[in-house]
């Protein structure tokens, strides 16, 4: 494993205070509905872990497993590595997300999720890196816009490394 060095570029108590934020917008939006909240794996789990925590209401839990990434860059390809269990027709879906950078992983679960009818469609991205979109992407709720600089913790990762980071930071180089 190479070595990084790493700066601190969103502390955790701005990441907690933020997901927060998110977690009680999204109970007054969808309470009292029969909602299900979709982790994409495995950048999101950490976040997800935490917004669905935060949020004051019932909800059922589903995980959708997309691999888009080489590296340190997308390679534009969606790999779906794990479907979800049941089905959503009918009901409010939150779609939780890491980080949208080039738009097309989005894109690409966005239209899978709307054929399979939900009631609604609603998405939640922890990371936008607006500067970076290859296509164009629409977000319900976005945690913070970052500039294209890579970034790990908080669930991001370099080669399955650094996930455990509870703040997320910008990579400065590789050694």
């Amino acid at each position: 494993m190479e070595t990084m060095k790493l700066s601190t570029y969103i502390s955790e108590a701005d990441i907690q205070k933020k997901v927060k934020d998110l977690g009680q917008t999204l109970s007054q939006k969808l309470k009292g509905r029969d909602v299900v909240a979709i982790c994409v794996l495995k950048g999101s789990f950490v976040f997800f872990s935490d917004l669905i925590r935060s949020m004051d209401m019932d909800l059922q839990v589903e995980f959708f497993g997309v691999s888009s990434y080489q590296g340190t860059t997308s390679s534009g390809e969606v790999k779906v590595t794990l479907d979800l269990t049941h089905p959503i027709e009918g009901k409010d879906v939150i779609l939780v997300e890491d980080i949208v950078d080039t738009g097309l992983t989005m894109n690409y679960l966005k239209n899978a999720l709307l054929s399979r009818m939900p009631r609604s469609l609603t998405t939640v991205a922890l990371l936008e890196k607006p500067e970076a979109l290859k296509v164009p992407c629409e977000l319900d709720y976005v945690g913070f816009k970052i500039p294209n600089d890579f970034v790990v913790g908080y669930g991001l990762d370099y080669q399955g490394h650094y996930r455990n980071l509870p703040y997320i930071a910008q990579v400065q180089n590789f050694n």
